[in-house]
């Protein structure tokens, strides 16, 4: 057989066991945490009112995110039914078309096989793509963004350009204005690092390329401003992009190193080869004109930038660097070549074995402590399955995809807590509730009469409440 069609061969056999291991139980936890049930929640009101514009949560506006990663959620939920697989199965193959957009670069300077292997088995891409959140989202988006520019570089084919800018309109679509930021900004710090201006192509591309990406943003941007005016430009851009970035309105300060060891612990099982590719840096021909030189500059950049923007803002989030994991899997790929195929296939593996067995034997007492899943279910079990439930917190929203129409709502979209609600409510809505409550205040209603304790997960507990 001719070498090139083993290797061919030997890429289809490895991605389709990756493709498997990404879809794999998908579907057997709950939806995690205060993002995952919200986000698919307002997927699914998509989904039933046929409104793709207006996200909508608990039937209120909800202006925090942009549309793709609804969209995508919805579409999986048309075509396979309303479920934790189905909210999934978007953000997987995102994580599945990062990995090949990697590849493609990664084949350009002889690292395709390091590339693609440690793209896959990089814990931080494995555990995002196995969530319904925004992150791998902008991430697959911006990686081929990057990916296109990058092989522009390479090789002068225009087309490339078209990519990019095509790529940049579905970042914007995926997590809003950091879809620019990102691409453009990376692409900054590459000629300065490299010491040199773009050449006369690409400041020309600027001319088509920019309304390219607006007209493709537009598709979503444009009928939900016509509709809502400044009430979403208030919202989504004011509050959840300048108000998110400069202060800590949203209550998630970290310190200023806190992403340089975030991304240490997302490279994982392959941060001592970040490390010594870092070290190694200083040898580079940083303004050397082959491929392995402008790519290493360029991964290089990809990797600062993000950490150092994300770095000053006042809320900090471990996704929000997850952009740049792709740029440490090349620089990783490229200290790995010289090296026996052995060592990536071993560590590659013990990574896959480690990562099923705690899926499997270990991540469902977790879940249950970070779902209300299941807890819903057994009040719904007691005899409360058309009781309204009150919210754990004023802010929480993680009953709405379990308990769907049954949360209750104060006159301005915010969840109803057991503390909030009045007896004359409470009576006009049937005088029957489950209450979420946190675990730690269970005993402070074992004595009221009119409350039955159902159940906890050592975190929250659910209670049945009659009124007498």
């Amino acid at each position: 057989m001719h070498p090139s069609a083993l290797a061919k061969r030997v890429y289809v056999f490895i991605f389709l066991i990756i493709i498997a291991f990404y879809l794999y139980g998908l579907g057997e936890l709950p939806l995690l945490g205060p993002d995952e049930p919200r986000y698919a929640q307002v997927a699914r009101e998509m989904f039933l009112s046929g409104d793709y514009i207006t996200p909508r949560l608990g039937g209120y506006t909800w202006f925090e995110k942009p549309s793709l990663l609804y969209w995508m959620i919805a579409a999986s939920f048309k075509v396979f039914g309303v479920s934790e697989w189905s909210a999934r199965l978007g953000p997987a193959l995102c994580g599945l078309l990062t990995i090949v957009a990697i590849v493609f670069v990664g084949r350009a300077i002889d690292r395709g096989l390091s590339s693609l292997v440690v793209t896959a088995t990089c814990l931080g891409l494995i555990v995002f793509s196995r969530a319904a959140s925004f992150d791998v989202v902008v991430t697959m988006t911006t990686t081929w963004a990057l990916a296109c520019f990058l092989l522009r570089e390479l090789t002068k084919r225009p087309v490339y350009l078209i990519g990019f800018y095509a790529f940049v309109g579905f970042s914007l679509l995926a997590k809003g204005l950091v879809g620019v930021v990102i691409p453009f900004g990376v692409i900054g710090v590459y000629y300065l690092l490299r010491r040199a201006w773009p050449e006369r192509s690409v400041w020309l591309s600027l001319i088509w390329g920019v309304p390219l990406a607006l007209a493709i943003s537009a598709v979503w941007y444009g009928p939900v401003i016509a509709k809502h005016g400044w009430t979403f430009i208030d919202e989504f851009f004011v509050q959840h992009h300048f108000a998110r970035y400069v202060s800590n309105k949203y209550h998630h300060p970290q310190p200023l190193y806190f992403y340089p060891a975030i991304i240490l612990m997302l490279a994982l099982p392959w941060t001592p080869f970040l490390v010594e590719a870092l070290v190694k840096a200083r040898r580079w021909a940083w303004r050397g004109g082959d491929s392995l030189s402008i790519v290493r500059v360029f991964s290089l950049s990809w990797l600062v930038f993000p950490i150092v923007f994300f770095s000053f803002s006042g809320s900090k989030l471990p996704g929000y660097i997850l952009p740049a994991l792709p740029a440490a899997a090349l620089l990783i790929a490229d200290v790995l070549r010289p090296k026996k195929p052995a060592v990536l296939i071993a560590i590659a593996s013990a990574t896959v074995v480690l990562v099923l067995i705690a899926l499997t034997f270990f991540a469902t007492p977790y879940a249950q402590r970070e779902s209300v899943r299941d807890l819903i279910a057994l009040g719904d079990a007691r005899g409360y399955a058309n009781a309204p439930v009150l919210a754990l917190r004023s802010d929480d929203r993680s009953a709405e995809f379990y308990a769907h129409d049954r949360v209750v709502y104060n006159a301005h979209g915010e969840v109803v807590t057991f503390d909030e609600i009045s007896l004359s409510e409470a009576r006009a809505r049937g005088g029957k509730f489950l209450v979420l409550v946190p675990h730690e205040y269970v005993e402070n209603y074992r004595t009221w009469g009119s409350i039955e304790v159902i159940g906890d997960n050592s975190r929250t507990a659910i209670l049945g409440w009659t009124l007498q």
